[in-house]
């Protein structure tokens, strides 16, 4: 269910082990769609959720696919998937748990509350419900305003979060979060000092919160460079400390299928402060495939009750998203964050890709007018930014 980058890693593993795979396209996610070892593409229908829950169940009848898995790769795949399990199980192997066991996971007040029940290390947070509240709040800035809950598809206009640096712009920011996301829906939370490279994930498939397989990996670099949509460079480490915390938050729930476990290492304690959980594929999940753990194939084993390998991730292998990393690099270069040697010194050494592979080179290609126009879009928008191009701006307002 979705046809980006993620998807399409999930083809690759199952479609090379000739298990046959189709992809349910959304969007303008395609590189999936192009992959050679999709053997199907449709299109996901537009309108409400009954009705794609139709499409779901009548894809299976007219086609024979009975108890084929299904796997939701995004937010609301996953949300959808989940909350209508018992209907999508009469046709379909749903590799996502039932709403009521999986809701802690989605909804982040949710985890808030487990986390503190646990004595898990997490940051600030509070949960409002309205300006008035939000008058009565004492929090340390500065602080992000974000969604505690998704459940409609990824819109552009929502951003993941909203910074605040002081009371006057929390309050600004909240009237501009509450034209999107109903107030009761939003959450405050600490921001904890660190860029991407403190950004940490336990990966795991669990049966009843047990890790049947897992890895650590860090975060290396990301886009956006302050509140990261995706990782862009990632590397598996070895992190015990982690690793313990991560496994008590599965085991309290009895956790089953996929899940990545987002931390935060805070500098001013070195504590791992939970952050998220993402209950489905992440963006750098084929790196796991090079470090041991090939959780797509895996995860398609335990959907058929077939027996699962208990395996641990190795240590010191890498992971790039090219043509978004080489964005970030450009806005590193150019901000001083790092230099163009200390760059390509990263890129040294085996590095899975997220996209190209040279068995199935068709997603690489489609990707690349995608980059060349993400990076044309960004240097004109510097260009007009910069002090040079401020000279030549229009006066009045300019609209992004």
């Amino acid at each position: 269910m979705g046809a980006d980058y993620r998807a399409l890693g999930v083809a690759r593993s199952l479609g090379r082990r000739n298990i046959p795979v189709w992809v349910i396209k959304q969007g303008g996610h395609l590189v999936a769609a192009a992959s050679r070892y999709v053997r199907r593409r449709v299109s996901w229908p537009e309108g409400e959720d009954a009705e794609r829950i139709d499409f779901l169940l009548n894809l299976s009848v007219k086609n024979g696919l009975k108890d084929w898995a299904l796997i939701p790769t995004d937010d609301y795949t996953v949300s959808l998937a989940s909350v209508h399990h018992e209907l999508l199980s009469k046709q379909y192997r749903v590799t996502v748990p039932r709403w009521e066991k999986l809701r802690w996971a989605c909804d982040k007040r949710l985890l808030h509350e487990l986390a503190e029940g646990l004595g898990i290390h997490q940051p600030w947070t509070k949960c409002i419900s309205d300006e008035q509240e939000l008058a009565g709040v004492d929090c340390p800035f500065p602080v992000i305003l974000k969604p505690a809950l998704r459940l409609t598809p990824n819109s552009l206009a929502i951003p993941k979060a909203w910074r605040a640096d002081d009371r006057e712009a929390l309050f600004r920011r909240f009237k501009e979060a509450s034209s999107l996301v109903p107030p009761e829906n939003l959450i405050i939370q600490e921001v904890v000092p660190g860029g991407g490279e403190t950004q940490f994930s336990y990966a795991a498939l669990c049966k009843n919160g047990v890790p049947l397989a897992s890895v650590v990996a860090k975060r290396l670099r990301q886009y956006p460079k302050d509140f990261g949509q995706f990782s862009t460079f990632v590397e598996t480490i070895s992190e015990p400390q982690l690793a313990e915390a991560a496994e008590r938050l599965l085991a309290a729930t009895r956790f089953t299928g996929l899940v990545e476990v987002e931390f935060k290492k805070d500098p001013r304690n070195g504590q791992f402060k939970v952050l998220d959980i993402n209950p489905r594929v992440w963006g750098w999940h084929t790196l796991c495939a090079r470090a041991g753990v090939d959780f797509s194939y895996l995860l398609w084993l335990l959907a058929r009750g077939e027996p699962v390998p208990c395996v641990r991730g190795r240590a010191g292998e890498r992971w790039i998203h090219t043509s978004a990393d080489l964005r970030v690099a450009l806005g590193g270069i150019l901000s001083g964050d790092f230099s163009f040697g200390s760059y390509l010194r990263s890129l040294r050494g085996p590095l899975e890709s997220a996209i190209l592979s040279w068995d199935d080179p068709a997603p690489a290609l489609l990707d690349l007018p995608l980059f060349a126009y993400s990076l044309g879009k960004y240097a004109w928008r510097e260009k007009i930014l910069s002090p040079v191009g401020q000279q030549f701006r229009p006066r009045g307002p300019v609209i992004p």
